[in-house]
């Protein structure tokens, strides 16, 4: 029996994968990026992590000198996290950028429905009705923000090879070179200006893969409402990211 040669070790094995804060130990993600200019630290757009980026001649130990030299930092950004969206009963869930109320209505049947005042209804078991509320939104996305990406293909002549729905936690959206695009579910919570973006902006990978200038020429040219769909995703996308 060949004996099994144990795998080499590396500085970056060494890092810690949390770092303790007041509240206890936060999740920690490290990344070596072969485009990366600089090293840099950031909150991960769903607050559930600190994600360290290092390039490719910053050694492990420069990261980590950053991480504990930004402790208070962290702190902060996490006090400043909006709060996430419980799908719980009486809650307000954003369809479509509308707020919804959450009823459970146990004694009903159907699943889960909206109706014209804005109601999100839930039937069955109390215990299941985050799933149910989960579920819901997902079809909802896959069909409406599908139709959307159709609508706006037709429109401006770009059209995707495929089309699927992510579930997420960092992206909004993505383009293969292969011509596939996926959207995040949760944008289904955002509003109709906001999806547009995001689709339009997938779009335009399809005939530049990349952020160059011509690409963000593409998308200034193809929607005009780029830099308040922007601010809007900064402002509230971390408490869509965080949506359970």
């Amino acid at each position: 029996m060949t004996p099994r040669v144990p795998r080499p070790t590396s500085p970056e094995d060494a890092l810690p994968d949390s770092i303790l804060l007041p509240s206890g130990p936060f999740p920690v993600t490290w990344r070596r990026s072969a485009r990366a200019r600089r090293l840099s630290l950031r909150l991960s757009r769903a607050g559930d992590s600190i994600i360290v980026t290092l390039p490719p001649r910053v050694p492990p130990q420069t990261g980590l000198s950053l991480l504990n030299a930004h402790h208070d930092w962290i702190v902060r950004q996490l006090q400043q996290r909006p709060a996430a969206i419980c799908f719980t009963s009486s809650s307000l869930i954003p369809v479509n950028g509308v707020p919804h109320t959450v009823r459970h209505t146990p004694e009903e049947r159907g699943g889960v429905w909206i109706d014209a005042d804005h109601t999100l209804h839930v039937s069955g078991d109390a215990d299941f009705l985050a799933r149910r509320v989960r579920d819901f939104l997902q079809t909802l996305a896959y069909k409406h923000l599908g139709q959307r990406l159709l609508e706006l293909s037709g429109r401006t002549g770009l059209a995707p090879r495929t089309f699927a729905m992510r579930d997420a936690v960092s992206r909004w959206g993505s383009c293969s070179t292969a011509g596939r695009i996926m959207l995040n579910w949760r944008l289904i919570m955002a509003p109709s200006f906001v999806q547009d973006y995001v689709i339009l902006h997938e779009l335009a990978h399809l005939k530049h893969h990349n952020h160059s200038a011509h690409f963000w020429a593409l998308v200034d040219q193809m929607c005009l409402t780029r830099n308040e769909a922007e601010l809007w995703l900064k402002n509230h996308g971390p408490a869509l990211m965080r949506a359970a």
